[in-house]
């Protein structure tokens, strides 16, 4: 059986989808003027956590001079200063604030993973790339079990519905419709899924997502782990 460190390093040394790899590689190199000091992290995120975590937080995919630069999940881009200050205010992480991979920060009871763990051109993966790293969010799930999960937008939704649904575990992705705040029941003695959009910087700046509307979320599930015990 894997350590969650092992499965660390097989995610950061994974170039299955040579698109992504070339991406990330030249972000890498090229970077961006306001970070032209830092050394790019520039390759596959592995996840971030709790390894006894109840919630799972799943997202899209590492910001291109986000967590591509910095080697963390929502390190170091806007999105990812919205979420973590949302967590903190609900309990799941010790500091508001994530800037680099030795920032203190920690998170209570949470890890956070991404449907694609490579920076895709564009934000937008191909169902390809998506299958491609599929396995690793399988084996995190099969490690972790949290009795939560917290998707972040409709392609984490699809992506996590889609494999229990190959998994014969649901029969259809249609009996759990994506929208901001829902809560399904899983079939069986599956967890309890969350949904909220994507704290990106469309989402944030245009109101479609404020820090009390997720905030609200986040403190939902910390009642249903209460509850759970």
């Amino acid at each position: 059986m894997k350590t969650l460190d092992q499965l660390s390093q097989e995610i950061v040394r994974c170039r299955k989808c040579p698109r992504l790899a070339h991406y990330r590689e030249n972000v890498a190199r090229e970077k961006r003027r306001a970070f032209r000091q830092w050394e790019y992290w520039g390759k596959p995120v592995p996840g971030f956590g709790d390894p006894r975590a109840k919630l799972l937080i799943l997202g899209l995919a590492p910001a291109a001079h986000g967590a591509n630069r910095t080697g963390r999940m929502f390190t170091g881009d806007r999105s990812g200063d919205f979420l973590y200050k949302a967590l903190h205010r609900a309990g799941f992480a010790n500091q508001p604030v994530s800037t680099s991979r030795d920032d203190g920060l920690s998170l209570v009871n949470a890890y956070i993973a991404a449907a694609l763990r490579c920076a895709p051109p564009a934000n937008k993966p191909l169902p390809s790339e998506l299958a491609n790293c599929r396995g690793y969010l399988e084996t995190e799930l099969d490690m972790i079990r949290p009795r939560a999960i917290l998707v972040l937008g409709g392609i984490a939704m699809r992506t996590y519905l889609g494999f229990l649904k190959d998994q014969g575990k649901i029969e259809t992705l249609a009996a759990f419709p994506f929208r901001h705040g829902a809560s399904y029941k899983l079939p069986g003695d599956l967890l309890q899924l969350f949904a909220s959009y994507h704290p990106s910087q469309q989402n944030t700046f245009t109101g479609t997502l404020t820090e009390t509307m997720l905030v609200r979320v986040l403190r939902d599930i910390q009642r249903f782990l209460k509850r759970e015990g």
